[in-house]
């Protein structure tokens, strides 16, 4: 194995990687029957259509859990009361550099808590297995049944479910991970406003980024969202334009870091001295609502309060800053404040940026669905100790949902000559990574 740099690891991960994966090792038990055992895979290169170009790979998120190792065709196979089995897969290969990058403090220890068996193919697998009998997890369902795998053991829902229920809680490992990609995430992010403030273009903000974070672009947790002015009510805005924006007003970046597989997600909003002064006020009243929201979480809160939480506060600065002429309580209940804020204030975090089971009833499985007024939130779940989710409110000036406004009942309840100054300036949303404490919260973003 190759080691990663030192700059990249992060310190006194050992012993809680080890109890990391023995906590992994008894929920195991608990769901296994005796005799049965489930083959975790890693997944498959993809390539685009037509092409020999792979597609950036992503380990499945089952497997990732269990160990931090971003390469295909890696399995884990788990058997109640045995060792869990590591059959490490690097082919011989003089096309490319089949290398496997691990922290250097974890590469021991992954020596110590798995059965580690190198193999040189795909193939060989099958040869230290009785894989017939086993469940499959991950993506590639067409090479599991090829093995004999029968459909009803490809991803059963029955292991499933309170595996991803199971994710939302972090094990001490998990969470010391997230806390070093959002102390990474925040070097980029300074560098990122910096580069704002001294004239940059979306495509330079977002090579500082990169740069300040030591990071490929494919090395991210997800595509960094990167935009200047009226980019930033682009919910997902995708671009980054090498044109520079004179007297720009506000940079919106939403971009993370990523250690061992665990990637932090955060936005930040930075206005200039050339931003419309409603707007700058805005950003500062959005700092406060989100931290407000921050200081409500604690076990047993259930997260859409949280989200209610949002709306509410987005009314108040709508009604605070003139750009609504009707009570804080009429722009909730007409539903007029979620134009301004249209997705969820926040989802699941974890080895995947969007986490599974934010809509999960129990480890039986099951959904809470969403509030009518909120489709777009991800999380309905309770809180509980050592959950980790993002906290995100958003107020932007979206013409696309703003028009049906202007031009229907809610015309007199806005200051549509404001809104038309504002639209401009695009929108805020302001983003930490949040940890439940037995009584409260751990703030993960700013420490």
């Amino acid at each position: 194995m190759t080691q990663i740099p030192a700059s990249k690891a992060n310190p006194n991960n050992a012993s809680s990687y080890a109890q990391h994966v023995a906590t992994l090792v008894t929920k195991y038990a608990q769901l296994l029957a005796e005799d049965q055992s489930v083959l975790i895979h890693s997944g498959s290169e993809q390539h685009y259509f037509g092409d020999d170009r792979g597609i950036v790979f992503q380990a499945y998120g089952h497997f990732a859990h269990w160990l931090p190792v971003n390469r295909p065709d890696q399995f884990i196979l788990v058997k109640a009361g045995d060792t869990p089995r590591y059959f490490q897969v690097v082919p011989q290969d003089f096309w490319y550099d089949q290398s496997l990058q691990i922290d250097a403090e974890l590469e021991p220890v992954i020596h110590e808590v798995f059965d580690v068996v190198q193999l040189s193919s795909i193939e060989e697998v099958a040869e230290q297995a009785d894989l017939s009998v086993c469940d499959y997890l991950g993506p590639n369902t067409a090479w599991a049944a090829a093995q004999g795998i029968s459909p009803a053991k490809l991803n059963a829902p029955a292991l499933l479910a309170p595996l991803d229920f199971a994710r939302a809680v972090k094990t001490e490992y998990e969470i010391a991970q997230l806390r070093h990609a959002n102390q990474q995430g925040l070097v980029g992010h300074a560098a990122a406003a910096d580069c704002f403030l001294a004239g940059g273009s979306e495509y330079e903000i977002h090579n500082a980024f990169l740069q300040a974070c030591s990071l490929l672009e494919y090395e991210t947790p997800y595509t960094n969202i990167v935009g200047l002015d009226a980019n930033a009510a682009v919910l997902h805005y995708q671009h980054k334009s090498r044109v520079r924006v004179p007297n720009a007003q506000l940079l919106l970046i939403d971009a993370g870091s990523r250690v061992n597989g665990y990637g932090s997600d955060i936005t930040r909003t930075t206005p200039s001295q050339h931003c419309h002064p409603v707007m700058d006020s805005l950003i500062t009243g959005m700092e406060a609502l989100e931290l407000a929201i921050v200081a409500s979480v604690k076990p047993g809160v259930s997260y859409p309060t949280l989200h209610d939480q949002a709306i509410a506060g987005v009314a108040s600065l709508l009604v605070e800053h003139g750009i609504a002429k009707v009570a804080k309580t009429e722009l909730v209940e007409r539903r007029i404040a979620h134009a301004f804020m249209p997705h969820g204030v926040g989802h699941l975090l974890g080895i995947q940026v969007h986490d599974v089971g934010g809509h999960q009833r129990s480890a039986s499985g099951g959904r809470i669905e969403p509030p009518a007024h909120s489709p777009a939130l991800r999380t309905t779940r309770m809180l509980s100790e050592d959950m980790v989710f993002t906290v995100e409110p958003g107020l932007y000036f979206i013409p696309m949902l703003l028009d049906p406004l202007r031009a229907g009942d809610a015309r007199e309840a806005l200051n549509w000559p404001l809104i038309d100054e504002l639209i401009p300036s695009g929108g805020i949303r302001i983003e930490d990574n949040i940890r439940v404490t037995a009584s409260g919260a751990e703030n993960l973003t700013r420490g």
